[in-house]
This record gives C-alpha cells, structure tokens and sequence, in this order.
C-alpha cells in the first residue's frame, strides 16, 4: 500500500476531525476558519484516499460512520499526542513555562489561588492558567494539560496522583443557638440537608457514622457549585456537608459552625493527566508542588 495513503496531510486530518467533533461541516469550518464547502472537499479527498465512508448525510445534518467514529477516536488522541509534543518543544525553546490546569471551581478558588503565589516564588518562570470545569475533560479534544479532580480513583486511560483524602464536614449557619449547638447531631435531623450534586450519597454516609435513622433525613436542594451550598449555608436554609479543605477559613473565624465530628470520605483528590504530559516541565513543577503543600 501506498505510504501516502496511510499518513493523509494534516489539513485533511484536522478538517475531518473537527467536523467529526461537531458533527458539522459549518461548525468546524468556523472553528478552521475556513468556508464549508472547503471542509467538505478535504473531508471528501480523505474519504477517496481511504476508500470508505466517513459520515452519512441525513437532511442537512452529517453523521459518523461507525467506522468515522472509530477514525475520530484514535486520531483525537494522536492529534492530542502531536499537540502537547510541539507545546513542549516551544516551552523549551522559548524557555517560558505553562500549564493549563482545570480545576474545581471552588477548589480553585478558596484553596489552590490563596497559595499559589508560592508555587510562582518557587518557580519564578512558569505560569498557570486556570480552567474552571466541574464536568470530566476530554484530554484529546481540549487544550487542558491537567485537571484537578474528586473522585473514587477511576480515571480510565489517565495517570492520576492521589493528593488528599476528603474529609467531610457538617456545617451550619452561625446563627445556631446555644442549645442547637449544644444538641448538634439532633439539630441537623430536624434540618433540610443541603447537598453537592455530585456527591448524594454522603449524607446517608453521615447519618451511618453518627448512629442517626436515615428515616429522619430531610434532603433538601442540592447544589452543582460547593460555593453555591456555603452560601446557601451563609443565608441559614438548611444545614450542609461539605470538604473542610473548602471551609477551615470560615470554621476558625466563627462565620460558620460545625456540627458533629468530621467523617472520613470515600473519594480523593487527584492530580490527572494524560500520560504524554508526564514530562511537560511545568506539570512535573506544579505537580511536586502539589505533593508538598497538601
């Protein structure tokens, strides 16, 4: 077989993998900059180079073959692997150092950023960019190096660094009397229970170390953002669990007040990363940072 046929230009590749993404020839040539009809044509010199079909129309819409699809997924990931292989050759020529880290949102904001003036002290060349996601990222899509995660551990196809277990709290508004204080496992049975969309099972996990009946429970709303619940939390709606990594600031000035003792969580903190970023310079700084500070 022809070797040209087996390593198509990168123009093809990059038309046909956008259009894929988007499952549209107008939306990936907006993001090519380049007009439909030009992403069609390299999408149609691809598909005779490869001899089958890549997408299906229907109407006015494309759709993936199953084996378009099965092309997309692996030249994602080698588009991905070309990607991060030039982004560290220009780091190193240039010599400036950068890490594009997405992060929980109020992780980001209540832990990482008050300490991260210490990482740039100690590594005075290197900048970060910080990415807010709450949803899983795509590594071969985005233009993410790293993200910082909670979760069980399973992170398919990834290097993951534990970095700290979470530890839960119950925290109530400083507006508590004394006797609600005094009586703090009963007070948060009689109150709505605020919870993190993503974790709904740590009440019950609550309730079961603290020998209360889950017959007693009142689940109140539930919060994509933890910033969102202490807040809620602030306002005096209900009472809520939550990583006391997130709230030690407010628990040591009074502003907010814990109930009962701390419960140990089942999930963890990870530092993930596509294994073809271990040696991007900027991650291996960041993340023996990471490994010192937590």
């Amino acid at each position: 077989m022809n070797p040209r046929t087996l390593t198509p230009s990168m123009s093809l590749l990059l038309a046909f993998e956008a259009a894929a993404r988007h499952e549209s020839y107008t939306r990936a040539a907006h993001e090519l900059s380049l007009t439909q009809s030009a992403v069609s044509r390299q999408v149609q010199i691809l598909e005779k180079m490869l001899g089958m079909r890549l997408f299906n129309r229907e109407g006015r819409k494309v759709v993936l073959t199953d084996v378009g699809r099965m092309y997309q997924r692996e030249l994602a990931e080698a588009l991905g692997q070309i990607r991060s292989a030039t982004l560290q050759a220009m780091a190193f020529g240039s010599g400036i150092h950068s890490l594009r880290l997405a992060t929980l949102p109020t992780f980001g904001s209540k832990w990482l950023l008050p300490r991260l003036k210490d990482f740039y002290t100690a590594h005075p060349g290197m900048t970060v960019h910080l990415h807010s996601r709450i949803e899983s990222i795509d590594f071969d899509t985005s233009e993410i190096d790293a993200a910082i995660c909670v979760g069980g551990g399973e992170w398919p196809g990834l290097s993951a660094l534990p970095l700290h277990t979470e530890e839960l709290v119950a925290i109530a508004s400083a507006q508590l009397s004394a006797a609600e204080r005094d009586d703090a496992e009963q007070h948060i049975a009689g109150q709505l229970l605020l919870n993190v969309s993503s974790n709904t099972q740590a009440w019950a996990e609550w309730f079961s170390q603290h020998a209360l009946p889950h017959r007693s429970m009142r689940i109140g709303p539930s919060f994509e953002m933890t910033a969102h619940l202490i807040q809620a939390v602030r306002a005096n709606i209900g009472v809520g669990l939550v990583p006391r990594i997130l709230v030690e600031e407010e628990l040591l000035k009074g502003e907010l007040l814990q109930l009962g003792e701390a419960i140990t969580s089942r999930r963890r903190y990870y530092l993930v990363y596509p294994p073809r970023n271990e040696n991007l310079p900027s991650l291996k700084a960041f993340r023996d940072w990471l490994i010192e500070t937590l």
